[in-house]
C-alpha cells in the first residue's frame, strides 16, 4: 500500500478550501442526522482535520483571516438584528444580567482560581476575565429558528456586549500594570480614545450610510461598503484599546436602522456570512484545540476540569437567577446560558496576551496548563452552548406556535403590484415586502399591462425583462413572487380582471407621473380602479430608498375606524415601521387614534409609535412643517359615497402638489364596504369622473369671477 504521508497536511492554498468547502457542506447533512446542532460539526471535523488531530490541513492565514472576519461576523449579524425597541424596554434587565453574567463566572473563577488552581492573583484575574466574557457563537442557531428578536435572545446579546467590555476593561488594567501602569493618565486616555470612537462613529456613519445608500442601488457595492464599515470598526477598535469584535458588533447597531430585515440586502449579508465566513470560524477555532491535553496528566486535566466548571456554573447561575426574577419560563432561561456559555478564539487571544507578560525571569502570567485548558474550555463550552442554544429554540419555537394567537387579522393576504417602469420596481417591490406579513409567507404577484396594438411585442420583451428584475429582487429576500404579462385595451379593467384571477387581497402600485402641465395628477387608468375595486389600493411614490425612512408621518381621518379594511392598513404600516425600525406618528380624532394605540400595543409593541391630535382634515397642510426629505407621508382617504369620505379629499391632489411635493409619498385607499365589480346593476354607477358637474360648474363660476376681478382692477389702476 502507497506510502501518503509525505502529502499531509495539506498546504496548497486551492486544496485547503477544497477540503473546507467540504467540510462546511457535509457537516451539517451528518450532524442533522446525528440530531447535533451542526456548528458542534464545524468545530469537531476542525478539530478532527486539524495539527492535532489527523493533521490534514494547515492552519494558513486564510484561517487567520476568514477567521476573524467570522467573528466579527458573528457579532455584526447581532448588532444588525438586534430589537432596538426590546433593547430599550428592557434596559434595566439587561444590565442587571450584563453584571451578573460578568460578575458571577468572574468571582468563582477568582476564588477558584487561587485556592483550589493555586495560580496568583493576577493570574487569577486575567483567568476570570476569560471566563466572564463569552462570545455569541451560538447565534446562527437563533437565526437558523427565525427567533433574534425574541426577548430572551436580546437580553444575551445586551449582557454579552457588557460582560464582554468589562472583561475587557480588566485585560487593559492588566496590561498597564505590566507596562506603563494604570494611573489616571492611563484610564484617561483610554476612556477619551473610546469617547472618541463611539462619538465619531455615531455621528458620521449614520449620515454617511444614508448618502451611499440613497446615491448607489447596485447590490454589490452596497454589500462592500457594509463590510466595508464592519471591518473599519473593527480595526479602529482595536487599535484604542478594544477587541475588534466590539467595533464590529458597534457597526451593527449603527446600520441596524438602514438595512431592513427582509431586504435583499440582508439576505445577502446573512447568506454570505453563514455560507462561508462564520463556518471558516468555526473550523479554524477546532484546529486550534488539542483534546490530547486532557490525557496528558492529572494536573493538566484538573486545570481543565476547574475552568470549565466554575466558569460554566458562573454562567448558568447568572442566566437562571434573571429568568427566574423576571418570572420568564424555563426555556428562556435555557436560551440565555446557551448562547452566553461557548467561548471562541477570543479567550485564546487573551489567554496568548497573559503569555507575553513576564512576572518572573523566565515565568509568564499564563503556563501552557492555563493556554490548554482554555483551549479544551472552548472546545466542551462550544458544544454545550450549541446543543442547550438549539433545545432552547425548539422549545420556545414550538410552545409559542401552540399558542392561540388573533395577531393575524385576516389571511387572505396575496399583493398585487402592477409594475411599468424601471425606476419604480424596485421600490414597489421591497414596499411589498416590507408591508407583507412575515407569519403568513405568502408571495407577491407582478403584473404587467401591455396594450393590444402593432408595439405589442415589443412591449411584452420590455416587460419580460422587468419583471424578470422583479423575481430576482423578491428571491434575493426569500420571497416567492409570480408574474404575469397581460395584454389589454384598457389598463384599469386588466389590473381589475388579474385581480380577480389570482383572487388577490390588495394593490400596491406607483403614483402616476405627471408629464406637462395639463396632465391629471391621478392619471387616466387610476380612477376606474380605485372605483371599480372595493379593496386595498396603496399608491406609493418614493424619493428616496425605504431603507433611509427615519420617521412615517400618517394622516388618519375620521370615522375611518368604521370602514372594514381599517386594521389591514394599520397592520401594513405596522409591519413597515417595524422593518424599517423607524418612528411611526399617526395625526387623528382621538377615537380613531385610541383605536390604533390599542392595536399596536396588543401586536405591535416594539413599534415606536406617537399619537398627534388633529381634529380637522384641513390641518393636513400644516403637516408640511413638519416632514423632512427623509421622512414618508401617509394619507389615508377614502371612495366616494363610503363612511369615511368626505368633500374635502377632493382637493387632495392640489394639496398635495403644493405642500407635499418632494416628500415621500403613500395614499392608501382602504378596503371598503360596496358591490364588487361583477355585481353592478344598472343603476349602480359605470363610470367615474374625477370631479362631479357641480364641481365644474363651481371651479367655471369662480374662474370667472376672478377674472373679472382681474379685470376690473386693471381698468381701475388704468383710470
Amino acid at each position: 500500500m502507497p506510502d501518503i504521508s509525505h502529502c499531509f497536511p495539506i498546504t496548497d492554498p486551492t486544496l485547503i478550501f477544497f477540503v473546507v468547502l467540504c467540510i462546511i457542506l457535509l457537516a451539517p447533512i451528518i450532524m442533522g442526522r446525528l440530531r447535533i446542532p451542526h456548528i458542534v460539526g464545524m468545530v469537531l471535523a476542525g478539530v478532527a482535520v486539524g495539527e492535532y488531530g489527523l493533521n490534514i490541513l494547515e492552519r494558513d492565514s486564510s484561517f487567520e483571516l476568514f477567521g476573524k472576519v467570522g467573528l466579527y461576523y458573528i457579532m455584526f449579524l447581532a448588532g444588525l438584528e438586534m430589537d432596538f425597541n426590546g433593547l430599550k424596554n428592557n434596559s434595566r434587565t439587561i444590565l442587571s444580567f450584563g453584571l451578573l453574567n460578568f460578575f458571577v463566572p468572574f468571582l468563582l473563577t477568582w476564588f477558584a482560581g487561587i485556592y483550589i488552581m493555586g495560580y496568583s492573583s493576577v493570574a487569577a484575574l486575567l483567568l476570570s476575565s476569560i471566563m466572564a466574557s463569552n462570545t455569541l457563537i451560538a447565534y446562527p442557531i437563533v437565526c437558523k429558528y427565525g427567533l433574534q428578536r425574541h426577548r430572551s435572545v436580546t437580553l444575551c446579546v445586551g449582557a454579552s456586549m457588557i460582560s464582554l467590555t468589562l472583561a475587557l476593561v480588566v485585560l487593559a488594567a492588566i496590561v498597564g500594570s505590566f507596562g506603563t501602569g494604570t494611573g489616571a493618565g492611563f484610564w484617561g486616555l483610554f476612556t477619551l480614545k473610546a469617547a472618541a470612537f463611539l462619538a465619531g462613529s455615531i455621528y458620521l456613519l449614520p449620515r454617511l450610510t444614508r448618502w451611499f445608500l440613497h446615491r448607489y442601488s447596485d447590490a454589490v457595492t452596497q454589500y462592500i461598503f457594509v463590510l466595508g464599515i464592519m471591518s473599519m470598526c473593527a480595526a479602529v477598535s482595536g487599535l484604542i484599546g478594544l477587541e475588534g469584535v466590539f467595533g464590529a458588533f458597534f457597526a451593527g447597531l449603527i446600520l441596524n436602522r438602514y438595512i431592513p430585515h427582509v431586504s435583499p440586502l440582508m439576505n445577502r449579508i446573512e447568506f454570505i456570512g453563514n455560507a462561508l465566513f462564520i463556518p471558516y470560524f468555526l473550523i479554524g477555532v477546532g484546529m486550534l484545540i488539542n483534546v490530547r491535553m486532557v490525557f496528558s496528566g492529572w494536573h493538566a486535566a484538573f486545570i481543565i476540569f476547574c475552568i470549565i466548571f466554575f466558569g460554566t456554573l458562573g454562567k448558568a447561575v447568572a442566566s437562571y437567577a434573571v429568568a427566574f426574577m423576571n418570572k420568564m419560563p424555563v426555556s428562556n432561561g435555557n436560551m440565555m446560558f446557551g448562547l452566553t456559555s461557548a467561548h471562541a478564539a477570543g479567550s485564546i487571544a487573551i489567554a496568548t496576551v497573559g503569555m507575553k507578560l513576564q512576572v518572573a525571569p523566565g515565568q509568564m502570567l499564563v503556563d501552557s496548563d492555563m493556554l490548554n485548558g482554555v483551549v479544551i474550555m472552548i472546545l466542551v463550552t462550544c458544544i454545550i452552548g450549541s446543543m442547550m442554544t438549539d433545545r432552547a429554540s425548539r422549545t420556545i419555537v414550538l410552545s409559542e406556535s401552540a399558542k392561540p394567537t388573533d395577531s393575524i387579522k385576516s389571511n387572505d393576504e396575496k399583493i398585487l403590484i402592477p409594475l411599468k417602469y424601471k425606476g419604480s420596481t424596485e421600490n414597489l417591490v421591497n414596499l411589498a415586502m416590507l408591508t407583507r406579513n412575515p407569519a403568513l409567507n405568502r408571495g407577491i404577484i407582478g403584473l404587467n399591462l401591455v396594450f393590444d396594438d402593432e408595439r405589442a411585442a415589443h412591449n411584452q420583451a420590455l416587460g419580460k425583462r422587468l419583471l424578470e428584475q422583479a423575481a430576482k429582487q423578491a428571491s434575493a429576500a426569500d420571497v416567492r413572487m409570480l408574474t404575469q404579462i397581460r395584454l389589454t385595451t384598457n389598463l384599469a379593467n386588466g389590473i381589475m380582471h388579474a385581480f380577480k384571477e389570482y383572487d388577490a387581497s390588495e394593490i400596491i402600485m406607483g403614483i402616476h407621473r405627471m408629464k406637462d402641465v395639463g396632465d391629471r395628477f391621478w392619471g387616466e387608468f387610476a380612477p376606474s380602479l380605485i372605483s371599480g375595486l372595493n379593496r386595498q389600493i396603496i399608491m406609493c411614490r418614493c424619493t428616496r430608498p425605504l431603507g433611509t425612512v427615519r420617521r412615517i408621518h400618517v394622516a388618519v381621518p375620521s370615522r375611518v375606524e368604521f370602514e372594514p379594511g381599517f386594521y389591514r392598513w394599520t397592520e401594513r404600516l405596522a409591519q413597515l415601521a417595524d422593518n424599517l425600525c423607524c418612528r411611526i406618528v399617526f395625526y387623528g380624532r382621538e377615537e380613531t387614534t385610541s383605536l390604533i394605540a390599542a392595536y399596536m400595543e396588543d401586536r405591535h409593541r416594539n413599534v415606536r409609535a406617537e399619537y398627534v391630535l388633529m381634529q380637522h382634515w384641513k390641518e393636513l397642510t400644516s403637516l408640511s412643517d413638519r416632514i423632512k426629505e427623509d421622512h414618508m407621508l401617509v394619507i389615508i382617504t377614502a371612495r366616494k359615497g363610503t363612511v369615511s369620505y368626505k368633500p374635502v379629499f377632493e382637493r387632495l391632489p392640489e394639496e398635495i402638489m403644493k405642500y407635499f411635493a418632494s416628500c415621500g409619498l403613500m395614499i392608501i385607499f382602504p378596503d371598503q364596504n360596496g358591490q364588487s365589480p361583477e355585481s353592478m346593476t344598472f343603476t349602480a354607477p359605470q363610470t367615474h369622473n374625477d370631479e362631479s358637474a357641480y364641481s365644474t360648474i363651481s371651479k367655471w363660476i369662480y374662474g370667472r369671477i376672478q377674472r373679472r376681478k382681474r379685470h376690473g382692477g386693471t381698468d381701475s389702476a388704468g383710470k
